[in-house]
């Protein structure tokens, strides 16, 4: 018993002991200079990210002038015609028969007034012999130039007749691919209808809608860098044009930007980009040491070996340059000041206040080998 209870003392001792120990402390967690990035005053470039879809400049639509049917379609999907190329016909007998219709309505007409004009002349001698009244005679005068009327008329009717057969000839209107074939031969197409539709390839605009807070910003003139869907290099485009209204509903300004040609563009690819708007001298860090997952954007600072949350205030977006590449940057108005430390995204998630040991010891100087050096704008 009394070993027993010996033991028992023993053991509570060391419980006592232990606990009143001083607990371990956490391990540091350690941060390389990809991790960290300064805060400091550079040249900015403000940009405005777009998102548009691309558009040839010249395109066009051939239709049909007369109602009729196709008998010929010579072109799909993806062959190169010229301009006045010939690339399909419609049926012409219809138009054939009113061809024949108004020509021999023309004949007619011409009859009547050669008929007329005897009439007037025989009227006029018959006048001055004194065999009829002036009356007869001013008769005579309206019935030519009725029929002259009339005549002239049916001229102009003949000559609308073999304009449509002419029309019935299918004629590429701009050098370009066809880009669709809307119809097939044998099929009766009415007034106005689409066969093909035509596209030039070798000037593509980019057409971007801007809100009206940022479009004070875009000028002709300034650049942008896009990325289109399906090609891998990256385009270049210019603004060449900006409308002068709003668009109904969304009252979104439509912006146009020339693309530089380059393989793979085509009609209809979705683009996203940004336009060089100015640059500015400002205190701003890449997006990727600015972390949303709370209600109020906020950094994660480096004071000592401990890291600090400090709640930011963000204003324009911009880019620069970092490490020879460049990177979506934004300004910081509020919440750190000039040469703050701050953990990039890479560093995952850190909690406030836990322990940071910086390789190589010393936080400013590991980070300023991977924060942003001041840099000229882009």
């Amino acid at each position: 018993v009394a070993g027993f209870i010996g033991r028992t003392l023993y053991g509570r001792a060391q419980e006592r002991a232990l606990a009143a120990a001083p607990a371990k402390p956490p391990p540091a967690l350690e941060l390389g200079a990809g991790d960290l990035v300064v805060a400091r005053t550079q040249t900015f470039q403000r940009t405005l990210a777009i998102t548009g879809g691309l558009k040839a400049v010249d395109s066009a639509v051939v239709r049909a002038k007369v109602a009729a049917e196709v008998k010929s379609l010579t072109v799909r999907e993806g062959d190169t015609v010229k301009a006045g190329q010939t690339i399909g016909q419609l049926d012409t007998l219809e138009v054939d028969l009113r061809v024949q219709q108004a020509d021999q309505n023309a004949a007619s007409a011409r009859a009547q007034l050669d008929i007329a004009l005897r009439a007037l002349n025989n009227n006029r001698a018959l006048v001055a012999q004194g065999f009829i009244s002036t009356t007869g005679l001013e008769t005579s005068i309206s019935n030519e130039a009725a029929a002259r009327a009339t005549h002239e008329a049916a001229l102009a009717a003949l000559n609308l007749a073999r304009k449509s057969r002419t029309d019935t000839r299918l004629v590429a209107p701009i050098s370009g691919l066809v880009s669709q074939r809307l119809v097939q031969p044998g099929e009766r197409v009415a007034i106005d209808a689409k066969l093909v539709e035509v596209v030039d390839l070798s000037r593509i605009e980019l057409e971007a809608a801007v809100t009206p807070e940022d479009v004070g910003g875009v000028v002709v003139g300034q650049t942008a860098r896009l990325s289109i869907d399906g090609l891998a290099a990256p385009a270049t485009a210019r603004v060449v044009r900006i409308n002068p209204s709003t668009q109904a509903g969304t009252r979104a300004v439509m912006v146009y930007l020339a693309v530089d040609p380059q393989p793979g563009l085509r009609q209809g690819l979705f683009a996203t980009g940004s336009i060089d708007l100015r640059s500015s001298n400002v205190l701003a860090v890449p997006v990727s040491a600015v972390r949303v997952d709370q209600a109020q954007p906020y950094v994660l600072a480096v004071a000592g070996d401990r890291i600090e949350q400090r709640k930011v205030t963000l204003g324009q977006r911009g880019e620069l340059l970092v490490d020879g590449s460049v990177e979506a940057a934004v300004e910081l108005t509020a919440g750190v000041t000039e040469g703050t430390v701050l953990l990039r995204g890479s560093a995952g998630a850190v909690r406030d206040g836990s322990l940071v040991r910086i390789a190589g010891g010393d936080a400013s100087g590991s980070a300023a080998t991977a924060a942003s050096t001041p840099v000229d704008a882009r």
